[in-house]
């Protein structure tokens, strides 16, 4: 859910909730009972979490995952965005589930996900992260879907040769600098990482978050309309000061530039779904990406947002499935 635009917006967002803090902050911070601070809990947070018959959690090393398994067939993985969790991909589960055996991890820091230290929330450490991950659960992925920061996180994989799928299905990724939006990384990077930094910024986003009106504003930016459900679930991970610092995490210290411009050696087929109405990520830059890799290929998802696929999730699963029948993935 945060890019380039809604970081700016959480930004705008601090300075405001700083502005209205009172004198005694910890007093604050006691009054805000909705507010919960440090990490989803899953016995309380996760109670009537989407899909959790199909959760589980796994051990890799000293970090606990928390991850999805449904379905059976060609192995697909999914990877949610920055400041999401496995939610997002609710109605697609069990909808992909008929065809292919879906794993939807959280990632590193996020929803249920433990938080590494600072060089496993690089685009490169994220990506051995979930290479490790898969490698524990004996799953080899044939396919690849990724939202927003999730694609950046499967083509990452490719590149560094953890994971070699037949297809990977970008869904509204966040897959270009900074620079490219017309903000500096000299500018972005040094204030995210400011903010990661101090320990007050999270559970100043949380405190506030206790208010479902900032949520809404941020979820609004996107461009998308979602179903209640899913608002909800974003205000309760929101309200959790240890997710909302492991996106600030994220964005301190990924390098998108790198990134970037390794994009033209990419060889395994990419199929960009883009909204048309996405407010985070400039739809053009889809076009811009299929400049640089030959193997790319564009969907437009006319009226819809950043959050494209949890506003329309079976056209969403239609476009992935169609793509896996093009490949011979799946049978026809």
């Amino acid at each position: 859910m945060l890019t380039p635009r809604t970081s700016a917006a959480l930004c705008r967002a601090r300075e405001t909730s700083v502005q209205a803090l009172p004198r005694n902050v910890s007093a604050a911070f006691v009054a805000a009972p909705q507010a919960a601070y440090g990490r989803p809990d899953w016995t309380h947070d996760g109670k009537d979490w989407p899909n959790r018959a199909h959760s589980r959690f796994v051990r890799v090393g000293t970090r606990r995952w928390h991850v999805q398994i449904m379905g059976q067939g060609p192995v697909l993985l999914l990877l949610h965005g920055t400041g999401a969790a496995t939610h997002s991909w609710r109605d697609m589960l069990p909808c992909l589930a008929q065809n292919f055996t879906v794993v939807a991890p959280d990632l590193p820091g996020h929803g249920y996900t433990e938080q590494p230290a600072n060089e496993g929330m690089t685009l490169p450490g994220m990506a051995r992260g979930i290479a490790a991950l898969l490698k524990q659960l004996n799953l080899h992925a044939v396919m690849a879907a990724g939202h927003s920061a999730g694609a950046a996180i499967a083509l990452q994989m490719c590149l560094d040769g953890l994971m070699a799928p037949q297809a990977v299905v970008a869904l509204n990724g966040a897959l270009l600098p900074l620079a490219f939006h017309g903000v500096g990384r000299s500018l972005m990077a040094p204030l995210a990482k400011l903010m990661a930094s101090n320990p007050l910024v999270p559970m100043l986003f949380a405190w506030q978050a206790a208010d479902g009106n900032v949520v809404a504003r941020l979820l609004a930016g996107t461009g998308s309309v979602i179903d209640a459900d899913g608002a909800k679930f974003y205000a309760r991970l929101a309200r959790r000061s240890g997710h909302a610092g492991a996106a600030l995490k994220m964005m301190a210290n990924w390098d998108l530039d790198l990134f970037a411009a390794r994009l033209n050696k990419l060889s395994v087929p990419l199929l960009l779904v883009v909204g048309s109405n996405d407010r985070s990520i400039p739809p053009a830059d889809a076009t811009k990406i299929q400049r640089s890799i030959p193997t790319a290929r564009i969907i437009r998802m006319e009226g819809l947002g950043h959050l494209a696929h949890e506003e329309r999730p079976a056209e969403t699963c239609e476009i992935i499935e169609n793509f896996a029948v093009e490949l011979g993935i799946l049978p026809p």
